[in-house]
């Protein structure tokens, strides 16, 4: 079938990306789904610092690429073999699939799925290759999803069914901002009720984790980003506190006179890691949950590693399982806990894609969510 989507051919353009436009809406050929797949139609994708990072070359990957990964949308045909979903089913889009028997997958740890791995860094599908075609080009796939698109097709495995009343502009965080900075939270860190936490960074993930921290008992939680409005936004969704980073110093002893037992670096920068790192105490655990350049080092004192018990975490998918985390996390969004809406800066069209880039890369935007079935102006 033929569809609609935001294709990158070539990842060094300048910004700002209104007037380059890397990213070319254009017409894509998508193969009916196989075995072991689906066809969703895409009625919301949020826009994330990982497709950004493929746009400006910080996560290098195969081009051209159909871009996009955190969506929701609803499944329009299932292919052989697939029995647990049906046609008219509501789902989140996960942007890492699962092979199901790997040694990750049968530990329980999806999120490091040997299979995906390979087929996501080669812009595949977990069944091999590629769905998507531009003439006689082959299109690769971002993440195992392709959001950016009216349709895609992706493996059962990249999809968890939902509840059908969840607004798709709110199931869409979900899939990666929440899923992302909740299981930072709640998994790789494993946060208990009386336990501090500071998070740098406010854009989804960071605010998905202020919110978390809250909702497991978390205190004080502090919100640190320079950006007043995103400070102003996690102290109404969680944060006992928000500061900017030269102000941490001015806030902490009040509050955290030991320093904190949990930092969350949500910005992938090696810099506000190293400082994410200075603000834990004896005991206190650092994890990194934003994307550094493939490039960056860290510089920590190591002594401080063993002599005073510290621990540093990495978080890819929040060390979540996608099927089980997914559905607790609306459960909680149902009881108020988690403020999922209040990360919706804008909803946009697909002709908008590259302004959307614009507002992420100047840290204005939390998420805007693109509704690909709309046309023209769509901000709200």
């Amino acid at each position: 079938m033929r569809i609609e989507g935001a294709v990158l051919r070539q990842s060094d353009a300048p910004a700002p990306y209104r007037v380059s436009r890397p990213l070319e809406l254009t017409a894509v050929e998508l193969a009916e789904p196989g075995a072991g797949e689906l066809l969703v139609r895409i009625e919301a994708a949020g826009v994330c610092h990982s497709d950004l990072s493929v746009l400006d070359g910080n996560r290098p990957r195969p081009l051209p690429m159909l871009l996009g990964h955190e969506a929701a949308g609803v499944v329009e045909a299932a292919g052989a073999g697939v029995r647990d979903v049906q046609t008219g089913d509501h789902v989140v889009l996960v942007y890492v699939p699962s092979c199901g028997s790997c040694r990750f997958c049968v530990s329980g740890k999806p999120a490091l799925c040997a299979t995906a791995m390979t087929s996501n860094a080669a812009g595949d599908l977990v069944g091999g290759g590629s769905r998507l075609w531009a003439g006689a080009e082959e299109v690769r796939h971002h993440l195992g999803v392709s959001a950016f698109a009216t349709h895609a097709v992706v493996d059962r495995s990249s999809v968890v069914v939902i509840d059908r009343e969840v607004p798709f502009t709110t199931a869409a965080l979900f899939g990666c901002a929440m899923l992302t900075g909740y299981g930072a939270v709640n998994h790789t860190a494993g946060v208990r009720p009386g336990e501090s936490a500071v998070v740098f960074g406010l854009g989804g993930v960071g605010l998905a984790a202020v919110m978390s921290a809250a909702a497991a008992g978390a205190w004080p939680v502090v919100a640190v980003d320079p950006v007043q409005e995103k400070r102003k936004l996690a102290l109404e969704i969680g944060a006992s506190h928000a500061c900017a980073p030269d102000e941490l110093g001015l806030v902490q002893p009040d509050i955290a006179p030991d320093r904190f037992d949990w930092a969350f670096e949500a910005v992938g920068s090696s810099a506000v890691f190293e400082a994410a790192y200075a603000a834990t105490g004896r005991g206190g655990g650092t994890v990194s949950v934003g994307l550094p350049h493939p490039a960056a080092v860290l510089h920590l004192p190591a002594l401080s590693i063993v002599a005073e018990n510290r621990r540093v975490l990495g978080s890819y998918m929040g060390t979540a399982q996608p099927a089980v985390d997914i559905p607790a996390m609306i459960t909680l969004w149902r009881a108020g806990r988690l403020p999922v809406d209040r990360m919706l800066s804008a909803e946009l069209s697909l002709a908008e894609i590259n302004e959307a880039m614009d507002e992420l890369a100047a840290g204005r935007a939390v998420r805007q969510v693109v509704r690909p079935h709309r046309r023209g102006d769509a901000h709200s």
